[in-house]
């Protein structure tokens, strides 16, 4: 008879029904179940009704030097810089400046959350649905909630029911490497350490997307050992970003159990939600996934079945704070870790870390690709790690700002 898995245990009938998560005899949800379809409807923000109106005189999408930014100003004088990702912005800017911008020129502000699903059925933008869309309603969802925040004086985390206490979050190095020999990356990873003094990094395997065909041949099955030895203390990562069919990231999945890393990202195609289940099942180590995820009942569904054992949503791609903290509530109901993906541009980082400050089952390390092109500050965190963590802003709204004088030199994007 086969062994039993740790999943195998944590599935099971008995700690299901255990935890709750069972159907009755007469088939209905139960309590856990329920739980999950509430969070994922659930009202996210928490404004005082007192507020003043905001309402938006002007959407503006900016450019400079490939970046991008968010400017909004409001018709009582108020106004906000913000950063969004700038590398999807770059394929998205016309459903941003042709369909967005007039749809929430004239709208306040202070409504995003219902504004949201209005601009999704306006003129069919549904129909555009996907990472692009999403992105762009990220990028004004966040500029909006930064109006809010500075507007009454509440930092972003009280705006959704969370205490704002500048706390340090604890952050993990990425590596974005692949075709290099592992020796080379080892290397790399030893600078990305000392630049950030994480205690935790993260590799990546395979040849992306690339149906088990390694880059090169026979990296990863040396570098995974390499790694471990190199860096016998810290916690280790694996993202295989959809580069191996079942079988083969089963195959990859032993190899990382054996040399004790942590959780085992995008092991077969993103959108394979039946094979990623398949490989979580048999695997001990956590399977993570969901970072190309745009549907919130794809997500539950992935919670429901238990399709990977820590959920990633990206606070771009998925469409910002609000549709990522319902998906980070339906995994909590689930007793699941929902750590953000970060996609890197813009003020990604500073979004993680907000995001972890208001969301508990956030895990322990997120994501820190180091600091971009654009000038940015805060009033309580220079946004620089110590010794692997780095504090969050706690201030009005975001309490992050673009430096002014590199606002002046950025062009409104065509219309």
């Amino acid at each position: 008879m086969e062994a039993m898995t740790r999943r195998d245990l944590l599935i099971g009938a008995g700690a299901a029904a255990a935890a709750g998560l069972m159907p009755g005899a007469s088939g209905q949800a139960s309590q856990p179940d329920a739980a999950i379809a509430q969070a994922a409807e659930a009202t996210m923000l928490q404004i005082p009704e007192n507020r003043p109106r905001l309402i938006l005189e002007s959407v503006e999408l900016l450019t400079r030097d490939g970046e991008y930014l968010v400017r909004l100003r409001t018709k009582n004088g108020l106004e906000t810089v913000t950063a969004p990702n700038g590398m999807r912005m770059a394929d998205g800017w016309p459903i941003f400046t042709r369909r967005l911008a007039p749809f929430f020129t004239g709208r306040d502000a202070g409504e995003i959350e219902s504004l949201m699903d209005e601009a999704y059925r306006h003129q069919s933008n549904y129909k555009l649905q996907g990472l692009t869309y999403w992105v762009c309603i990220a990028a004004i969802e966040a500029a909006c909630l930064d109006l809010i925040g500075r507007a009454t004086a509440r930092p972003l985390a009280e705006l959704f029911g969370a205490k704002a206490d500048g706390r340090w979050i604890s952050v993990y190095a990425a590596s974005g490497n692949r075709g290099n020999s592992p020796e080379e990356e080892v290397q790399h990873l030893r600078s990305l350490a000392a630049e950030s003094g994480a205690s935790a990094l993260k590799i990546r395997l395979g040849g992306r997307m690339s149906r088990n065909a390694d880059s090169p041949p026979d990296r990863t099955v040396r570098l995974i050992p390499l790694v471990r030895e190199a860096f016998p203390e810290t916690v280790l990562y694996a993202d295989a970003n959809s580069s191996y069919d079942v079988p083969e990231a089963e195959r990859i999945g032993r190899m990382l159990e054996e040399h004790g890393y942590a959780f085992f990202e995008e092991p077969v195609p993103f959108d394979d939600l039946w094979g990623t289940k398949e490989v979580a099942d048999r695997l001990e180590i956590p399977v993570a996934g969901g970072e190309q995820e745009f549907s919130m009942h794809r997500f539950r569904w992935t919670i429901e079945n238990r399709a990977v054992d820590l959920v990633q949503p990206d606070l771009h791609y998925f469409g910002g704070f609000i549709r990522c903290g319902r998906v980070a509530r339906m995994a909590a109901a689930a007793q699941m870790t929902c750590t953000p993906h970060m996609s890197g541009s813009g003020m990604g980082f500073v979004d993680v870390l907000h995001f972890a400050s208001i969301h508990p089952n956030s895990g322990p390390h997120q994501e820190f690709k180091g600091l971009g092109p654009i000038p940015l500050a805060s009033t309580t965190s220079d946004l620089r790690p110590r010794d692997g963590r780095i504090q969050c802003p706690s201030g009005p709204g975001l309490d992050v700002s673009v430096d002014p004088e590199y606002v002046k030199s950025a062009v409104p994007v065509g219309g």
